[in-house]
C-alpha cells in the first residue's frame, strides 16, 4: 500500500490546496473523522476525485467502474444463505456479498474502522473478505432497495418540521447533497435539477445547455434532500405548497460559488432546481465570447459610445448576461462611473456598482433606475428592459448623454425594434437612441479530442464560400462532426460558444425604424449593409472546425 498521506497525494494532484488540507485537519480534531469526508464535507473536493486518489493509496477497485454494481436480490439471498442478517448490513452502512467466484467482498461507508473488521471476522471466520470502494449515492441506493426487499417499502410521510430538520442534518444527506454539487462543478454543469416521481426521483445536470441524467433514487428518500437544498439556501423547509426562492454562497470542489435555488411544487412533490454561479469568471472578456474578428471590432467600438442604448437579445439561456458582463468589463477604463440594475446580481465586478432590485418591495427596475440617474453615471446596466416604464426611463437616460447596456427578449435583433414599438414606444423613440443591436445563441464546442473530420455540408448556398473568405480571409474550410469520449462524457461536445447578429443603426435604418417598415424590409437593408444571420455565423463556426453543422442547425432552427 502506498504510505504516502492522502492530503499530500491530493495537493500533489492539484485537487485540493495546502489551506484546505490545513482547515480539514483542523476539523478533523475538532469533531474527528476521516481526513477525505472532511475535505469533500468542506467543499475542497468531489467524492469522484477522491475515490480515484484512495483507489490509488490503498490499491482498491471502485465499485460500478472497476467492479459490476451487485444486485440487491442477490446480496439478501447471500446474506440469508449464510447466516449473515440483513439488518446488520443496514446498520453497519456495508454491502456483503460472494461473487461468482466464491470470493466475498465488502463496500462500506468507511471500511476502515476496527469495529467493522471485527463483525466480518465474526461473521466470515477464515473466509477474509476483499474490500473495495463505493460511491456514496450507489451506496445510498443499494441500501435502500435492500432494506424495501427485507422490509417492505417504509412510506413517505412528511413528518413535522423537527423531523425534516434532522432529517436534512443526516450525515447520508448531507454528503450526497455536497457530493452533486461537487460533480455538477467538475462537469461544467450550470444547472441542478432534482425532478420527484411518483416511486423515485431523478438528478440531472444542464451541461452546454443540454440536460443529462446522473441519478435516479427511491422517492423515500426525495423529503430528506428537498429539507436539505432548502436548509442551505435559506427556504422554509415546512412549505411545499408555494413556490420558494433561495440562495447561498459556498466552496465547492476548490470553486468559490453562488447559487440560486428554486423550489417549484408538482403532482409527486417539489421540483428544485439549483443555478451554479462561480464567483470567478476568467471568460468575461469579449475576445473570449466566439465573436469572429468583424463583429469583435463592432463590439468594441460600440462600448466606447459616450451615449446610446445598445441591446443584447436572445432566448432565455443564450449568454446574454454574460456578453454584458464582457461589454461592461470592456468599457470599464477606470475613468467612468459605471452602475448596474440587475435581477439578480450574477457576477460581482470590481469598480462597478451593482443594485440588486426587490420587486417584492416595490424596489423595481424602473424605481431603481430613477435613484440610478442621480448618481452621475457614464454606463447604465439594465438586466432586462420588461416594461413600458423601463424602457421610457432607459431612452431617457440614453437621450441625456449616458451608455445604456441592456437585453431585450427577441429572436432576433432586427426585431427589438418592434418589440419596443409593441410595448408603447413611440417609433422616432426608438429610433434615436438606439446605436446597435445584437442578437445571440450558444452553440456547443466540439470536443477537441475526439471530433472527426466530416463532408461538407449539401444545401449551402452557392454565395456562403465568397461570405467564408470576406470574414475568414483564407482559411480552409474545415468541416467536423461529434463522436464522443470520455474527455466529454461521451457528448462530442465540450464547452460553448455565442454564434451573432450585429446590427448597427444607419440613418437609412433609423428612417425605416421611425416609418414602421416591416421587419423583412429592414433585414434585406441590414444585409446590403452586411449584416449576417444567427445561422451563417454558426455555419462559419462549423467550417472553421469549431462546431458541427448539426448543432448550429439545432440551435437555429425555427
Amino acid at each position: 500500500m502506498e504510505s504516502r498521506l492522502l492530503g499530500e497525494l491530493l495537493i500533489e494532484r492539484g485537487l485540493v490546496t495546502t489551506a484546505d488540507v490545513q482547515r480539514a485537519l483542523d476539523m478533523q480534531g475538532r469533531i474527528g473523522g476521516r481526513i477525505g469526508a472532511l475535505l469533500m464535507r468542506v467543499g475542497a473536493v468531489s467524492e469522484d476525485s477522491l475515490l480515484d486518489v484512495l483507489g490509488a493509496q490503498l490499491e482498491l477497485p471502485l465499485l460500478g467502474r472497476d467492479l459490476a454494481l451487485p444486485d440487491e436480490g442477490a446480496i439478501r439471498d447471500g446474506a440469508l444463505a449464510n447466516g449473515i442478517s440483513v439488518d446488520w448490513m443496514l446498520d453497519q452502512q456495508a454491502l456483503l456479498w460472494e461473487d461468482a467466484e466464491g470470493i466475498w467482498w465488502c463496500a462500506a461507508r468507511d471500511a476502515q474502522t476496527p469495529a467493522l473488521a471485527e463483525s466480518l471476522r465474526f461473521l466470515l471466520g477464515a473466509r477474509a473478505p476483499r474490500y473495495c470502494l463505493i460511491r456514496a449515492q450507489d451506496l445510498e441506493r443499494s441500501l435502500d432497495a435492500l432494506a424495501r426487499l427485507h422490509e417492505g417499502s417504509r412510506g413517505d410521510g412528511d413528518g413535522d418540521v423537527r423531523h425534516l430538520r434532522e432529517m436534512a442534518e443526516e450525515a447520508p444527506v448531507v454528503e450526497l447533497v455536497n457530493n452533486l454539487m461537487a460533480q455538477a462543478v467538475e462537469q461544467r454543469a450550470s444547472d441542478i435539477h432534482y425532478e420527484p416521481d411518483e416511486k423515485q426521483f431523478a438528478v440531472r445536470f444542464r451541461i452546454d445547455g443540454v440536460l443529462y441524467s446522473r441519478l435516479q433514487l427511491p422517492r423515500d428518500r426525495f423529503n430528506a434532500v428537498a429539507s436539505r437544498l432548502k436548509l442551505i439556501s435559506g427556504m422554509d423547509i415546512a412549505e411545499r405548497r408555494l413556490p420558494q426562492d433561495g440562495r447561498m454562497s459556498t466552496r465547492v470542489s476548490g470553486k468559490d460559488m453562488d447559487i440560486r435555488v428554486s423550489a417549484l411544487p408538482g403532482v409527486h412533490g417539489e421540483s428544485i432546481v439549483m443555478r451554479l454561479l462561480p464567483k470567478e469568471r476568467r471568460d468575461l472578456r469579449l475576445d473570449r465570447l466566439g465573436m469572429l474578428p468583424d463583429h469583435l471590432e463592432l463590439m468594441q467600438a460600440w462600448t466606447r459610445e459616450a451615449h446610446g442604448i445598445v441591446l443584447v437579445t436572445g432566448p432565455t439561456g443564450s449568454g446574454k448576461s454574460t456578453t454584458l458582463y464582457a461589454a461592461l468589463a470592456a468599457a470599464n477604463d477606470g475613468l467612468k462611473k459605471m452602475i448596474t440594475v440587475e435581477d439578480p446580481v450574477e457576477f460581482q465586478l470590481s469598480g462597478v456598482t451593482q443594485i440588486q432590485t426587490h420587486s417584492e418591495i416595490g424596489l423595481n427596475f424602473a424605481h431603481v433606475l430613477r435613484s440610478v440617474l442621480r448618481q452621475d453615471p457614464d454606463v447604465v446596466m439594465i438586466g432586462e428592459i420588461r416594461d413600458l416604464e423601463t424602457a421610457e426611463i432607459a431612452i431617457q437616460a440614453a437621450l441625456t448623454g449616458h451608455l445604456v447596456l441592456s437585453t431585450l427578449h427577441t429572436n432576433d435583433s432586427i426585431s427589438a425594434f418592434t418589440r419596443l414599438v409593441d410595448m408603447g414606444v413611440e417609433p422616432f423613440l426608438v429610433a434615436t437612441p438606439i446605436k446597435a443591436v445584437q442578437a445571440q445563441r450558444l452553440v456547443r464546442r466540439l470536443c477537441p479530442q475526439c471530433a472527426r473530420p466530416a463532408p461538407a455540408p449539401s444545401g449551402l448556398e452557392a454565395s456562403f464560400p465568397a461570405l467564408a473568405t470576406r470574414v475568414l480571409g483564407d482559411i480552409a474550410a474545415n468541416w467536423r462532426e461529434a463522436v464522443g469520449c470520455s474527455h466529454c462524457l461521451h457528448t462530442g461536445y465540450h464547452g460553448r460558444l455565442g454564434i451573432y447578429e450585429l446590427v448597427s443603426i444607419s440613418p437609412r435604418m433609423r428612417e425605416m425604424i421611425t416609418a414602421g417598415s416591416a421587419v423583412s424590409a429592414m433585414v434585406e437593408q441590414a444585409r446590403a449593409e452586411g449584416f449576417r444571420l444567427l445561422r451563417e455565423d454558426g455555419l462559419l463556426k462549423a467550417w472553421q472546425g469549431l462546431t458541427s453543422v448539426e448543432e448550429v442547425l439545432r440551435v437555429t432552427s425555427s
